[in-house]
């Protein structure tokens, strides 16, 4: 068998485990719901590829998947829109954080932004989507564990930043997404958000990555980002 030959093997045999993967966590993500009383409907998928090649991507788009997150602007470039071109139905989250002089290419590329952490990132996206004529689906990222080299709006501040969104921005906030710190338990997060976005007349829930997206699930999340649980480890 000659080299060509043992790669593609290889390669189809890594893009089945990709499917497989993807739907048992479909099936978990389902019965987390069914377990706390929610519809399975009401939780999004999101297949995170930060680091994988459109080679790894396609299997997950050729099996129906549709919502995929990046967490880098340029790194998306390189890659989703020649997928959008053959794939047009396809949602686009961007997960990371954004910078100022990448919000043109991110609301060109983007369907939703999840990472609207503070006053000239709202104000750069609310004046880009006017100029490009395109509405996203935003949330506020909020530093639940209050960490210093993290990126999120303080719990503190986060009625009056949302509140300078809807009002002097006339921005549609969906909801608030959070990434907990690695070394505290998450369901006190996932709790905390959830509590914090009923408080703002919010239902989008961003939380949940793939250690933890059941629990996230049962506690309210409406938004789950999976990457390496489906795709595997990263390089």
């Amino acid at each position: 068998m000659g080299g060509r030959d043992t790669e593609e093997i290889r390669m189809t045999a890594l893009a089945n485990s990709a499917v497989e993967r993807l739907n048992d966590i479909k099936h978990r993500i389902a019965a987390a719901a069914r377990g706390a009383g929610r519809d399975p409907e009401a939780v999004k998928l999101i297949a995170v590829t930060k680091t994988f090649g459109v080679d790894d991507i396609l299997p997950v788009l050729e099996a129906g998947h549709r919502a995929f997150g990046e967490n880098r602007v340029q790194e998306a470039q390189s890659k989703w829109p020649g997928l959008k071109a053959r794939f047009p139905d396809v949602e686009l989250h961007l997960i990371g954080p954004l910078q100022s002089n990448k919000t043109r290419e991110a609301v060109a590329l983007f369907d939703v932004i999840h990472s609207i952490d503070r006053p000239k990132i709202a104000k750069t996206v609310a004046q880009e989507m006017a100029r490009q004529g395109k509405r996203l689906e935003l949330l506020v990222e909020i530093n639940t564990g209050e960490e210093p080299q993290k990126a999120g709006v303080m719990p503190r501040d986060a009625a009056s930043f949302v509140a300078m969104c809807r009002e002097t921005l006339k921005l549609d906030i969906a909801g608030l997404m959070c990434i907990p710190p690695v070394d505290e338990e998450p369901a006190v997060h996932f709790a905390f958000l959830a509590r914090l976005a009923g408080e703002l007349g919010l239902s989008g829930l961003s939380m949940g990555m793939s250690g933890d997206y059941e629990t996230a699930v049962e506690l309210g999340a409406t938004h789950v980002r999976v990457g390496s649980a489906i795709f595997g480890a990263r390089a």
